[in-house]
């Protein structure tokens, strides 16, 4: 849970014209998330890790990075192919690289980042994602690691809240007994209980790396939510009024799980599901 970066990588980040010239005017713009991990900060984009940032500086996925370099044409013979050579600079390539990294995301993933783009820290929003792919060590030995897929923060409340989310075409939430995903969320709630302390001051320090590096001025979080929320989406009306009532709304092994259900994630109202 460690959630800190040392000021000498934090310096480099920002003195750098990656940083500087595409990525934090795409953060700024909602097209890019950040997120702080232990002395590295991983950059998000559309559901995708579009780059890392440590000691050692940039890195991104070999297959969001093979690109060749703009020529001006779509297409190529072969012939033309060989004076052609692959992108050797994240600057000159960022939109090849950002288009990449959106061909590879999931339909879970990719959903997840309609909420995370439009709600960052950096909205306006009152209740904002504030992390999102949150690792725990888990208390299960079956377990080695528990991920979480978002922290929503509610600014007035100075609450944070862990929200799983899961597609409608994801079979861990089917089931005529107990689905897969109860589980999930009952082997994260003793987490989150076990490790208050431990979360706080994290996120705390999160929070003010956050602040300095985006020269805004987030509120301390004081509190978490002891539930973790379950959002599904990606369904239509017919699958609302058929599989989703059937098999989710009116199944008892929900009862007691705060949960939240939406076809269009682009249409979540944070302050709504904060509330599910």
């Amino acid at each position: 849970m460690k959630k800190r970066l040392e000021n000498i990588i934090k310096d480099k980040l920002i003195a750098s014209s990656l940083w500087s010239n595409k990525i934090k005017p795409d953060c700024v713009n909602g097209n890019v998330f950040c997120a702080i991990r232990d002395n590295r900060i991983d950059m998000y984009h559309n559901g995708g890790k579009l780059f890392c940032y440590d000691s050692s500086g940039f890195k991104t996925h070999l297959k969001y990075a093979s690109v060749i370099t703009a020529s001006g044409k779509d297409y190529l013979t072969e012939s033309e192919l060989s004076n052609y050579r692959l992108a050797s600079n994240f600057e000159n390539n960022y939109q090849r690289i950002k288009e990449n990294c959106s061909n590879y995301s999931g339909i879970e993933a990719s959903g997840v980042s309609d909420l995370y783009h439009k709600h960052s820290y950096l909205s306006n929003s009152n209740v904002i994602v504030l992390d999102i792919e949150i690792s725990f060590e888990s208390l299960n030995e079956e377990n080695h690691q528990d991920r979480i897929d978002i922290l929503l923060f509610n600014k007035d409340f100075k609450t944070l809240q862990f929200v799983e989310a899961k597609h409608f075409s994801n079979n861990e939430i089917w089931s005529k007994t107990v689905p897969k995903v109860i589980d999930q969320i009952k082997r994260y709630e003793p987490q989150i209980a076990k490790r208050k302390i431990e979360i706080l001051s994290a996120y705390s320090e999160y929070i003010e790396i956050i602040n300095r590096i985006f020269n805004i001025s987030l509120p301390e979080a004081t509190k978490i939510d002891d539930n973790v929320t379950l959002l599904i989406f990606g369904f239509d009306n017919d699958q609302k009024n058929g599989r989703l009532k059937k098999l989710i709304t009116k199944n008892p092994a929900y009862s007691g799980i705060q949960n939240y259900s939406i076809g269009n994630i682009k249409q979540v109202v944070t302050e709504n599901l904060w509330n599910a």
